[in-house]
Parts: structure tokens; sequence; C-alpha cells
């Protein structure tokens, strides 16, 4: 007899007992002992068998059915017909690009986002490989935390996954990819998704339900993502104009987008007070704070806290993400001038502010001109990335530009010094900090245009001292 038929009703595992005794000591949580956590599933033909709570078995994170061989009866599925008709309308004609997931961006905390899309999903028989494909994208990238959005548009009879195909995905993630998910956003949920979310929940631990958030409108994804612009399929977009319809146009009419935007920069630069030093340009940074060779003094500061022996050698330092609440307090009390204190706050808390200083620039640090030379970075012949990187970094990036990436390329070169401790490589810095040295003016950041932005990074971390011949303090920065 196979392991298989003589364990059918459950994988290996621990049972679940429905019984609770008189103990005072707490129930241990399946979460708890085995780290696992659930997946939703999509299958709503399971919906049809008798109630996981009475007959089907939990296993890890799902419920399998008594007996998976027994033929299935011929009674009609009464969603068969009509499974969520109002997203299969939209995706009749969509035809599937050839990258399964995107990178969205980072979010308020510099978490990397990405994006998986339901009508991408091709049919059942290729959905194994279309999984592990979406697993190797993203696996550079879950040694950090990370948020995932599903967007459930596009879902159909012939591209359900099935529980059995969850399961077996689910045992080749490693640790990571669970451990470091912090939120999975279901865009446009229907209520299948809901009915077998609320059949599943019994057996699901208070962990990952805290993960679990539904967004209804494209709108509240970007309030919750603290993303001003996000490039989504046009299926997507026109699915949220469907189901929002009395939504505002987020964007002026297009005869007058441009002035009207001219404009509102202008006045916005007026009311600025000249202590800002969060979401405004580096140049009015420079002009209005006292900056010593063009670096602001609240990177200064998280540096010079950063590189204290202590916390340099912190595992994980900017991979985890600091206090939300705790950054804005600080990033307010910058802005009005005050004079903080970093000695007490936390590492992770420093290490966000760093973060959120970058990603808050009016432009990023190695600007919107070189955003198209930096993702043609992998095509350059190898004996050539270095006379071209120099070139863009020495010759093209404004002065203020350069000496702060050069003093921050310094720092965490300090950082890579310290791998054996805070477990922080060149390519894992590279990560961590290339989508906030650089991103797109126009559109969101591609997992393909990431890939030789972070390549880019990588390269000047390990390669710094060929690239930078000229020391931060022998130059001279004018400011006036």
């Amino acid at each position: 007899m196979d392991a298989h038929s003589r364990f059918a009703p459950r994988l290996p595992g621990p049972a679940i007992n429905p019984i609770v005794d008189n103990s005072d000591e707490p129930q241990p949580s399946l979460s708890d002992l085995h780290d696992f956590e659930p997946k939703l599933e999509f299958d709503d033909t399971e919906l049809l068998a008798p109630s996981p709570l009475e007959k089907d078995v939990m296993v890890g994170d799902f419920v399998l059915a008594d007996d998976p061989e027994l033929e299935p009866e011929e009674d009609v599925n009464p969603l068969e017909d009509d499974f969520e008709d109002q997203l299969r309308e939209q995706s009749e004609n969509f035809q599937a690009p050839r990258n399964k997931c995107d990178f969205l961006g980072t979010d308020k905390q510099g978490r990397h986002i990405f994006g998986i899309y339901a009508s991408r999903f091709p049919e059942k028989s290729q959905l194994e490989g279309f999984v592990r494909d979406i697993i190797k994208d993203i696996e550079p990238f879950v040694e950090n935390d990370y948020i995932l959005v599903y967007f459930h548009q596009g879902l159909k009879e012939d591209n359900k996954p099935s529980t059995q195909l969850l399961w077996n995905s689910y045992k080749e993630l490693d640790r990571n990819f669970r451990k470091n998910l912090k939120t999975l956003y279901v865009v446009h949920p229907t209520w299948i998704i809901r009915v077998i979310w609320n059949c599943f929940s019994p057996f699901i631990s208070d962990k990952f339900r805290k993960k679990l958030v539904y967004i209804s409108s494209l709108d509240e994804l970007r309030q919750a993502l603290g993303l001003n612009k996000l490039k989504l399929p046009d299926n997507i977009c026109d699915l949220d104009d469907k189901l929002n319809p009395s939504r505002k146009p987020s964007t002026p009419p297009p005869s007058s987008s441009s002035s009207s935007s001219i404009n509102a920069s202008r006045q916005q630069q007026h009311k600025m007070a000249t202590t800002h030093q969060f979401g405004v340009p580096l140049k009015f940074i420079v002009v209005n704070s006292p900056c010593l060779n063009s670096i602001p003094p609240i990177v200064r500061k998280c540096v010079d806290s950063l590189s204290i022996t202590g916390v340099i050698d912190t595992e994980g330092i900017f991979r985890r993400s600091g206090n939300h609440s705790e950054i804005m307090a600080l990033k307010e009390r910058v802005n009005r001038g005050e004079d903080v204190d970093l000695k007490s706050v936390n590492v992770h808390v420093i290490a966000g502010l760093l973060k959120s200083f970058l990603r808050d620039l009016a432009e990023p640090l190695l600007t919107f001109e070189l955003y198209e030379d930096v993702t043609r970075f992998l095509d350059w012949p190898k004996e050539e990335r270095s006379r071209n990187v120099t070139q863009l970094i020495r010759e093209k990036l404004p002065e203020e530009n350069y000496e702060l990436f050069k003093y921050i390329v310094e720092f965490l070169v300090r950082v890579m010094d310290c791998e054996d401790l805070n477990k922080m490589t060149s390519s894992n810095l590279a990560i961590v900090f290339g989508p906030n040295f650089l991103w797109s003016r126009s559109t969101s950041t591609s997992l393909e245009e990431i890939a030789p932005i972070n390549a880019f990074v990588d390269f000047v971390l390990q390669n710094h001292k060929d690239i930078y011949l000229i020391d931060v303090n022998q130059r001279t920065v004018s400011v006036d």
C-alpha cells in the first residue's frame, strides 16, 4: 500500500482536535507549531462537498476531501453557469502578457510590492509551471518584508487553481515567503472568495488572518500602499470604473492638466517651509539647510546613528520594516525644523527613516534623466560597464546628487563589511535601495526594469573604489 492510500484523509501533520479540555494551559496553534499560513482557495467546486467542519480534514493550510479518489457525483453546480460573470466579461478578449507578475513599487514603509493577476492565469494544465515561475521571479526579494496584491478580476472556470495545486506550491516555498509577507491585498473580491474564506476561517491562524485585506477600489489600494501612481492593466481599471461609477476623476481634463500641474508645483514650493527635508527636491534642502558637502542633516544623523558598533551589525538591518507611526512622527518633527535625537530610537526605525528620505525626494537621487541608461545596464558588455557606470555617475549626475549618492554608497559599503553579522550582502542592499535610488517618471517599474536597476546598484557597491576617484571632502560645492 503506497503512502497516499494509507493517509488519504490528510497529509502528514498534527490532527485538529475539536475537543478542548479544561486545562488552564493555552491551546497551541497550528501556525505556531509549524509556521503554516493559509492560502486562498479559488476552486468553488469544493463548496458542494460536505462541510469541512463535518467531513473534510484540515491539512496545514488547506481542506482536502475525505477521499480524493471517489468519482464526483453528477450534481449540477449551481455556481457553474454564472461564476463571477462580471469578472469574466472584462477578460474574455484580454491577451495575457508574457510577464506573470509585476513589481508595483515600494509602499509607505519601503516594502516591495508585487502584483499577481487572475486574468493572467493560464489554463489548469499549465498552472503548476505558472506558479513556479512567479515564485522564481520574486524569490530574490522575499528575504525582505514584502507585500502581495492579488487582482481577482479575470478568474474563469478553466483557470481556477485547485486545492491540491496550492498545497503542492505551498510546500515548495521556503520560510521567508511566509514569514516576510506582511500584507496580502485582495482587490475586487467577489462573494465566492468571502464564502470560502469564512468556511476555512475556523482553521486559520490569527497571525495570517490579520495579513489579508480586502480592497474594493483602486483608490483605496493607492491609499493603502501610499502610491499616487499605480500602473495597472486596462481591464482592471475598466472593472474598477464599472464597480465604482460615482468615483470622482483623479486627474484634471487633458486640456488643462499640464498647466495645472506646473502651477500646483510652484504653489507647493512657495508654501514649503525652508526647514523641510522630506518630500522636497534635494537642491531645495542644500540651499535652505546647513548641509556639509551637500549631505542633508537628517541623512547624516541617520548614517551616524546606524554606523555605531552594535547597530551596523544588526541582523536584518534595512530588511525589516520600522514602526510606521514612529517614522512619520520623526519626519514631521524634522520638517518643522526640530532637532531630533536618534540615540534611543529603534534601529529599524532609523533605517526606515533613511529609506523614506530617499523615496520621498521630489526626483530620485539618480534622477529621471538616468532612468533609461540604468535600465539598460545588463545589456552593456561586461568590459564596458565600469566605464559606463563611472561616466553616468561622475558626468551626468548633478553635483549635489553625486555627493549624496557617494556618501550613502560609502556607508552601505561599511554595512557590507559586517555582512557576517548583519547578513547584508551587496545584492541584498541593492534589492533594498535600488527602487529608492531610481524610479520612472511616468509609470510603475516592472520586474524587467527593476532587475537592471538593482544590478547597477550592486555593481556600484562592489566597484566603488574604481568609480569614485575623488574624495567627497575635497570637492567644493556651491549652495548659492
